[in-house]
């Protein structure tokens, strides 16, 4: 059970009062927690200008072996989770990654690498995915664009050529034809993705065409107003332009489809939190700080009051964003 804790106070945000007007508030998480997503710190082989996490090369939070082992404790005492979803920063570069991977495939989990692709073929990783492929995991990989101006623009001089080079390495593993590889796209800029359906075509033909590269899933993820992409909004003065973008194009049909509602994240220190986005922003999950030492299973924090702030909107608007990618 949780153990009591001091709640924290919070004023209403527009996006709850937003909620209440439409008669979908306050929002609360489903009677069962799908998805346990693990975020292993803030190392990364990159420094992507959109990053909501802040990460880099020269980060040094990451979840420790006391943390992870916790975690799979958890998880052990928690069947009703079906997946495990690991992401950073570059997962893969926690020491404790392969065995949170081993691990929650000995308990059945499906389990999720979020993928910078670009991790595939640094020097240190060259058997990543042959290990990815023997242990059936779901790559998620993040690929902005289909065009190297636009992702290295975005993400660095040559990532394009570095991830066009560990998709071809997935593909030969299987990948994209009976191992399941999806991208991730999110826009260059403060706007809206374009319809998924439509952009997933976009994708596959120019992939194929131009690369001989496959897949199976395109997700489209808005870029929400925090960390690194919310500097940029304030340094060009676009940040209220771009809230105003997400709240005229609020959507009451992504509601009841909201990530949170399913899935519980835990951050590299172990703390709980209802999303991603959350955790990096500070605000915890239950109102109060609550960590996986806390708990006994993930079900204690089943249909538990979710806090919401004004980013909220970014999953909201429009067809919606989630780590799946469009809601509706």
């Amino acid at each position: 059970m949780v153990v009591p804790a001091a709640r924290l106070r919070r004023a209403p945000s527009r996006f709850a009062q937003r909620l209440d007007e439409d008669g979908l508030g306050p929002l609360r998480a489903a009677p069962v927690v799908e998805t346990l997503q693990l975020n292993l710190g803030k190392l990364c082989n990159q420094a992507c200008r959109h990053c909501h996490v802040d990460a880099g090369p020269k980060r040094t939070e990451l979840m420790d072996e006391q943390t992870a082992a916790r975690c799979m404790e958890l998880l052990e005492n928690s069947p009703d989770v079906h997946t495990v979803d690991i992401t950073g920063g570059a997962p893969e570069m926690n020491p404790s990654f392969r065995y949170l991977v081993e691990r929650s495939r000995q308990l059945g989990k499906h389990v999720i690498d979020r993928c910078n692709l670009t991790i595939l073929v640094e020097p240190g990783f060259e058997d990543l995915g042959e290990f990815l492929a023997a242990n059936e995991v779901h790559v998620v990989a993040s690929l902005p664009c289909y065009s190297v101006d636009n992702v290295d623009k975005q993400r660095g001089k040559g990532v394009f050529n570095a991830s066009i080079e560990g998709l071809r390495l997935l593909n030969r593993l299987g990948y994209g034809t009976r191992r399941k590889l999806d991208l991730v796209y999110n826009p260059g800029g403060p706007s809206l993705p374009p319809p998924q359906g439509a952009l997933q075509a976009d994708y596959q033909r120019e992939l194929d065409e131009h690369f001989g590269v496959a897949f199976d899933e395109l997700l489209t993820l808005t870029n929400l107003p925090i960390a690194r992409f919310r500097h940029d909004l304030e340094r060009d003065g676009a940040l209220e332009g771009y809230m105003r973008l997400l709240e005229d194009n609020f959507n009451p049909a992504t509601v009841p489809a909201v990530m949170c509602r399913s899935l519980l994240s835990v951050g590299y220190t172990g703390e709980l939190f209802d999303c991603d986005f959350n955790q990096m922003l500070d605000i915890p999950a239950a109102g109060a700080r609550t960590t996986i030492w806390d708990v006994d299973s993930v079900a204690d924090l089943a249909e538990r009051d979710i806090a919401t702030d004004d980013h909220c909107f970014g999953c909201t608007a429009g067809a919606g964003s989630s780590c799946g990618g469009a809601l509706s």
